[in-house]
């Protein structure tokens, strides 16, 4: 008895003691644990909020990688209109050689049915007139020895074989690049949205003043701001009438692939291009191949309806003289007049002259 009564009293002691170690572990833990988290709020509160300059510079590197992703995607629009175009006329030619090919199946059916009645065809040789131009070809030899009397209108349906197999291969290569090219173009879309997502997010940080600021640094158009609207160009000449133009689109918004007409908008190439088509001369859609074009002036020679470029020739803005351009900046952004200062006296790369 006495032995049992001295292990219960062990056992409990033991109890006791392990309960408090648990407890002065558990304290311990929760200190830790506090001072830890106290630690991480602090440092999470002491991240340095990015400058005005950093903020700058970052708006002006989504910038140019916006411009310039618009512009491919113009070019990507431009060859998916060549490439739908010649499609159609790719069409157009299987059509004609498919009934060309019908008209010679059904001269070599008739040869071939007066042939098999007077024994000179095989079984094997009646299927010679397949309406797949494939098949014909890959049995050409034993059409041409079929009736050597009637000799030409096996080279004639040979020939509208080969035709339409040519031009429905080419209609098949032409629908593998739209495919493509629409592949390309969503890419590019989807790089400019995201390039627009990241400088609203920026932006947000910011007082409206602080904005301003920003903008007017780092990306075309900026604020906009209140300029004179009006046209001192004589509108008599080519460049009068594309500045007239350009005039008259002041307030359209700015739509990245938009070639007009208001309200349906412009990015800042295809306003340009309006703007010479409506004074009558073509010019080409997007900024690269613009300036690959057009005959350079030098910027100390720039006269109304010169065409000024941007940015690694990434974006563009007509001249309509004392010192202004008219734009089509951003997305978010109408077209406006603004000064040759800011954004765009930092990143003049050269003029041209339809």
């Amino acid at each position: 008895m006495w032995k049992k009564e001295r292990v219960t009293h062990v056992s409990t002691r033991l109890s006791a003691r392990f309960s408090l170690a648990r407890r002065c572990i558990t304290g311990v833990a929760a200190v830790a644990l506090t001072a830890g988290l106290v630690s991480f709020s602090v440092a999470v509160s002491a991240a340095p909020k990015p400058t005005i300059s950093q903020v700058t510079a970052q708006v002006a590197k989504l910038t140019a990688a916006e411009n310039k992703a618009i512009q491919q995607y113009d070019q990507v629009k431009v060859q998916l209109a060549s490439a739908n175009g010649r499609l159609k006329l790719v069409n157009a030619e299987v059509a004609r050689d498919r009934k060309q090919f019908g008209i010679m199946r059904a001269d070599v059916a008739q040869v071939a049915a007066t042939a098999y009645e007077d024994g000179n065809l095989t079984s094997m040789a009646a299927l010679i007139t397949s309406a797949n131009p494939q098949t014909v070809l890959s049995r050409a030899a034993m059409l041409v020895q079929l009736n050597a009397a009637r000799s030409q209108e096996m080279h004639q349906l040979i020939a509208a074989a080969r035709q339409l197999s040519g031009a429905q291969e080419s209609a098949r290569r032409t629908q593998q690049t739209i495919a493509a090219l629409n592949n390309q173009a969503k890419a590019k879309a989807a790089t400019i949205g995201k390039a627009l997502n990241q400088r609203k997010s920026l932006l947000a940080t910011l007082t409206a003043q602080q904005q301003a600021t920003v903008l007017n640094a780092a990306s075309p158009g900026g604020t906009g701001g209140s300029v004179p609207a009006s046209n001192p160009v004589p509108a008599n000449t080519n460049a009068g009438r594309a500045v007239a133009f350009a005039y008259a689109q002041l307030g359209c918004p700015y739509v990245y692939g938009g070639t007009g007409p208001c309200p349906s908008g412009y990015d800042c190439s295809g306003l340009v291009q309006a703007a010479w088509a409506a004074a009558g001369v073509a010019i080409p859609r997007d900024t690269y191949s613009q300036w690959a074009a057009l005959p350079h002036v030098p910027l100390s020679q720039i006269q109304p309806g010169d065409l000024i470029y941007f940015a690694g020739v990434s974006h563009v803005g007509i001249y309509v003289g004392g010192g202004y351009v008219i734009d089509a900046p951003i997305p978010g952004q109408n077209v406006q007049k603004v000064a040759l200062s800011g954004w765009y006296a930092a990143n003049e790369v050269g003029a041209a002259r339809p």
